[in-house]
């Protein structure tokens, strides 16, 4: 057999070849990334610049503030209220997360063992739930827990018990209102994954012996693991920002530092007292914060994908 002397184009050409296929992709991503990055990058540096400026009414009449550094940064970490409102945002992102994709779980395993004429309408009744506005929703779980003619207290039988007297069942009821509409994304999102799970391997397990949650752990969780990771990262960001449910269901008058959430807090300091760039700065750590909450799903999905 001849061999092709290492000069040659065609040595050449086939040495090209390798690098040219590694870097196709990232060619093909290019235009996206280039847009995607320019519609985001203006407003994002615009929120940095404000970030250093002292930029309240006058300066926004003006259209200019006055470059003060960090201050602003110094400002919000200084503030007591400002690292209390971060534990609580934490501990009821937590929850939030934790009861949703654990009850979406279950309803989607549930959809997967009930007859169709149970199924299809228990699925439409999801998507309803999912597609209702934020608004409408508060408005509905406001009515049924209205402490003088609410339908929970009747069906209870607690009387004019009122919901919304203390800052645990305030943030319980603003958590009940977001897991009860973010539980069909989840259900949905995780039954269409478990068509994806292999029947013969369930049917395999089922006759060694395996009980339901040894299956779930050792067959389905598996196959689902990326989807669980994405619906995870999406509800920490969803859950840790959420701010129409908390503002509209508390109430502007009940809204105290004593349950405050992050999203309030910074519309509280940002919006309501006009103090723009102690908003910006707000806003900045808050970005900070959700994506240091949301590197380990991150990593985990593209070392995911690394082995696949």
């Amino acid at each position: 057999m001849t061999s092709i002397p290492a000069e040659s184009p065609i040595a050449a050409e086939s040495g090209r070849g390798p690098a040219r296929r590694r870097s196709t992709p990232y060619l093909l991503i290019l235009p996206v990334v280039v847009v995607v990055g320019a519609i985001l990058g203006y407003p994002l540096y615009n929120l940095v610049d404000l970030s250093f400026q002292h930029y309240q009414l006058p300066e926004l009449i003006q259209h200019s503030g006055h470059y003060i550094g960090l201050s602003n940064f110094g400002s919000v970490l200084h503030d007591s209220v400002f690292w209390h409102t971060l534990e609580r945002t934490i501990v009821f992102t937590i929850v939030n997360v934790g009861l949703t994709m654990g009850l979406g779980t279950l309803i989607a395993l549930l959809l997967c063992r009930i007859s169709t004429w149970v199924r299809v309408p228990l699925t439409v009744a999801l998507v309803l739930v999912w597609s209702m506005p934020a608004v409408v929703a508060v408005q509905l779980w406001y009515w049924m827990t209205n402490f003088e003619n609410g339908i929970l207290n009747y069906v209870l039988g607690l009387g004019q018990h009122d919901w919304y007297a203390s800052t645990d069942s305030q943030l319980g009821m603003v958590t009940s209102l977001i897991v009860w509409g973010a539980i069909p994304f989840v259900t949905v999102t995780v039954y269409a994954g478990l068509a994806q799970v292999p029947h013969e391997l369930v049917e395999a397990a089922e006759i060694d012996g395996a009980g339901p949650l040894r299956i779930f752990r050792d067959v389905t969780f598996p196959v689902l693991k990326p989807i669980f990771l994405i619906l995870t990262s999406l509800s920490i960001i969803w859950d840790f920002g959420v701010f129409t449910q908390p503002f509209l269901l508390i109430g502007a008058a009940k809204q105290t530092t004593s349950n405050y959430l992050m999203a309030v807090y910074l519309f509280e300091e940002g919006y309501a007292k006009s103090d723009y760039g102690r908003g910006a700065a707000i806003s900045i750590l808050m970005l900070f914060m959700v994506a240091a909450m949301s590197f380990f799903y991150v990593r985990k999905m593209v070392r995911y994908g690394d082995v696949r």
